[in-house]
Protein backbone atom coordinates (compact mmCIF):
# COMPACT_ATOMS: atom_id res chain seq x y z
CA UNK A 1 0.00 0.00 0.00
CA UNK A 2 2.05 3.09 -1.12
CA UNK A 3 0.23 6.44 -0.21
CA UNK A 4 0.96 10.14 -1.10
CA UNK A 5 -1.23 12.94 0.46
CA UNK A 6 -4.25 10.78 0.89
CA UNK A 7 -3.99 8.91 -2.48
CA UNK A 8 -3.45 4.92 -2.62
CA UNK A 9 -1.21 4.08 -5.91
CA UNK A 10 -3.25 1.04 -7.30
CA UNK A 11 -2.68 -1.50 -10.40
CA UNK A 12 -4.53 -3.10 -13.22
CA UNK A 13 -3.66 -6.23 -13.91
CA UNK A 14 -2.88 -7.20 -17.75
CA UNK A 15 -5.35 -8.69 -19.95
CA UNK A 16 -3.65 -11.70 -20.10
CA UNK A 17 -2.99 -11.87 -16.40
CA UNK A 18 -5.53 -14.27 -13.90
CA UNK A 19 -8.28 -12.27 -13.09
CA UNK A 20 -7.37 -9.71 -16.12
CA UNK A 21 -8.34 -6.15 -15.73
CA UNK A 22 -8.85 -6.18 -12.43
CA UNK A 23 -7.34 -3.66 -9.78
CA UNK A 24 -5.22 -4.75 -6.87
CA UNK A 25 -2.65 -3.17 -4.54
CA UNK A 26 1.16 -3.44 -6.22
CA UNK A 27 2.95 -6.68 -5.13
CA UNK A 28 3.57 -10.48 -6.34
CA UNK A 29 4.50 -13.55 -5.31
CA UNK A 30 7.32 -14.28 -2.88
CA UNK A 31 10.42 -16.22 -4.33
CA UNK A 32 12.33 -18.71 -1.95
CA UNK A 33 14.72 -17.44 0.04
CA UNK A 34 13.02 -13.68 -0.18
CA UNK A 35 11.32 -11.72 3.10
CA UNK A 36 7.94 -10.49 2.37
CA UNK A 37 9.69 -6.81 2.24
CA UNK A 38 12.10 -7.87 -0.24
CA UNK A 39 9.45 -9.38 -2.55
CA UNK A 40 7.64 -6.06 -2.44
CA UNK A 41 10.39 -4.02 -3.26
CA UNK A 42 11.44 -6.52 -6.20
CA UNK A 43 7.86 -6.31 -7.42
CA UNK A 44 7.21 -2.62 -7.15
CA UNK A 45 10.30 -1.90 -9.42
CA UNK A 46 9.32 -4.75 -12.09
CA UNK A 47 5.69 -3.79 -12.24
CA UNK A 48 5.83 0.21 -11.85
CA UNK A 49 9.59 0.85 -12.05
CA UNK A 50 10.08 2.49 -8.59
CA UNK A 51 11.96 1.68 -5.54
CA UNK A 52 9.77 1.72 -2.36
CA UNK A 53 10.66 1.72 1.61
CA UNK A 54 8.59 -1.37 2.72
CA UNK A 55 7.18 -0.03 6.22
CA UNK A 56 4.79 -1.78 8.57
CA UNK A 57 2.68 -4.78 8.34
CA UNK A 58 -0.77 -3.15 7.73
CA UNK A 59 -3.21 -6.34 7.32
CA UNK A 60 -3.25 -9.66 6.17
CA UNK A 61 -6.31 -11.75 4.49
CA UNK A 62 -6.26 -15.33 3.57
CA UNK A 63 -8.90 -15.69 0.10
CA UNK A 64 -9.37 -19.07 -1.37
CA UNK A 65 -9.84 -19.09 -5.17
CA UNK A 66 -10.89 -22.03 -7.32
CA UNK A 67 -6.98 -23.99 -7.35
CA UNK A 68 -5.38 -22.02 -4.70
CA UNK A 69 -5.29 -19.76 -1.48
CA UNK A 70 -3.68 -16.58 -1.39
CA UNK A 71 -1.96 -14.85 1.32
CA UNK A 72 -1.70 -11.27 1.19
CA UNK A 73 0.28 -8.85 3.48
CA UNK A 74 -0.41 -5.29 2.95
CA UNK A 75 2.13 -3.19 4.48
CA UNK A 76 2.55 0.27 4.19
CA UNK A 77 5.28 1.80 1.81
CA UNK A 78 6.69 5.30 0.70
CA UNK A 79 8.21 6.01 -2.17
CA UNK A 80 11.88 6.04 -2.17
CA UNK A 81 12.52 7.02 -5.78
CA UNK A 82 11.80 7.51 -9.32
CA UNK A 83 7.62 8.10 -10.20
CA UNK A 84 5.25 5.05 -11.60
CA UNK A 85 5.44 4.09 -15.07
CA UNK A 86 3.25 1.18 -16.90
CA UNK A 87 5.99 -1.38 -17.07
CA UNK A 88 4.14 -4.65 -15.87
CA UNK A 89 0.80 -3.78 -15.45
CA UNK A 90 -2.07 -2.93 -17.56
CA UNK A 91 -2.52 1.08 -15.98
CA UNK A 92 -2.25 2.48 -12.53
CA UNK A 93 -3.94 5.10 -10.76
CA UNK A 94 -3.78 7.39 -7.87
CA UNK A 95 -7.22 7.27 -6.04
CA UNK A 96 -8.26 8.34 -2.76
CA UNK A 97 -10.40 6.46 -0.54
CA UNK A 98 -13.76 6.98 -0.92
CA UNK A 99 -13.03 6.21 -5.37
CA UNK A 100 -11.84 2.69 -4.24
CA UNK A 101 -15.57 1.70 -5.02
CA UNK A 102 -15.05 2.87 -9.00
CA UNK A 103 -12.23 0.26 -9.35
CA UNK A 104 -13.25 -3.55 -9.48
CA UNK A 105 -10.81 -4.88 -7.48
CA UNK A 106 -9.45 -8.41 -7.16
CA UNK A 107 -11.69 -10.79 -4.56
CA UNK A 108 -8.37 -10.92 -1.96
CA UNK A 109 -8.02 -6.65 -2.81
CA UNK A 110 -11.25 -6.07 -1.79
CA UNK A 111 -10.71 -7.83 1.43
CA UNK A 112 -8.00 -5.64 2.42
CA UNK A 113 -9.65 -2.24 0.86
CA UNK A 114 -12.15 -3.13 3.12
CA UNK A 115 -10.06 -3.64 6.23
CA UNK A 116 -8.15 -0.86 5.17
CA UNK A 117 -11.65 1.24 5.66
CA UNK A 118 -12.43 -0.28 8.86
CA UNK A 119 -15.34 -2.56 7.05
CA UNK A 120 -14.42 -5.86 7.88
Amino acid sequence: MIEDRGRYLITQRRPSAVLPGLWEFPGGRVEAGETDEQALAREVLHRLGVNVEVQKLVSFVRHPYERYTIELHLYECHLASGQPSKRNVQDFAWVQSDEFEHYPFTPADELSVAQLLGLA
